[in-house]
């Protein structure tokens, strides 16, 4: 599915996630923030420059998003830069809940911060028997292979198969292939192989 697809979704549906960055401690440290906009540039957040998640976003540029809701979910690993005022007041009239936060001029004290290249994902349990995920790839930023993979060498035992909650293994050819849009990552499969070549990455 198209990008678009999952930050609308991020934004307009989720709205509120938890974000990560490196405390002062060196440990990392979570706040909930709320996802205003969303465009072809990226995700757009803000906060107060008095705040110490707006410190850190400022000297470490980079970000961990997760939101969840009605068991699916979002999650981004990337680049984030300030872009001042611009989509200040287009972030007011969309979230009206932000004018009594910050009523009038108040709302000087905000800078907005723009998610320009990320990786991550979409998750959807909702229905248990079909899972859905797929990548999501904002800006210059490459989507990480993760998963498992049936190497060269399979012997079409059909072992990974049968033990595949989603059942989401290709055996009909030689090597059996993963459906990468539906599996679990659980690795019952390179477990059962009994040639080991069934290659978790990412």
């Amino acid at each position: 599915m198209e990008k678009g697809i999952y930050l609308k979704k991020l934004v307009e549906e989720f709205h509120s996630a938890t974000v990560a960055t490196i405390g002062l401690d060196g440990y990392p440290q979570t706040r909930v923030i709320d996802m205003m906009l969303w465009d072809d540039r990226g995700v757009y957040f803000l906060t107060a420059k008095g705040k110490e998640f707006y410190r850190q976003v400022m000297e470490q540029q980079f970000i961990a998003v997760s939101a969840t809701k009605d068991k699916a979910a979002v999650s981004l690993r990337g680049k984030v830069k300030n872009i001042g005022s611009e989509k200040l007041d287009e972030i007011f009239e969309k979230n009206r809940y932000m004018q009594e936060i910050y009523p009038g001029d108040t709302r000087t004290a905000l800078e907005v911060f723009c998610v320009y290249e990320a990786e991550g994902e979409y998750f959807d349990i909702s229905d248990p028997a079909h899972v859905v995920r797929d990548s999501i790839v904002i800006g210059d930023a490459k989507a990480r292979q993760a998963g498992y993979f049936v190497g060269e060498g399979c012997i079409g035992c059909k072992l990974c198969y049968s033990v595949c909650p989603q059942k989401c293994i290709d055996i009909s050819d030689k090597p059996a292939v993963i459906d990468q849009n539906r599996c679990l990552h659980c690795g019952q499969c390179a477990q059962i192989c009994p040639k080991q070549i069934i290659e978790k990455r990412g």
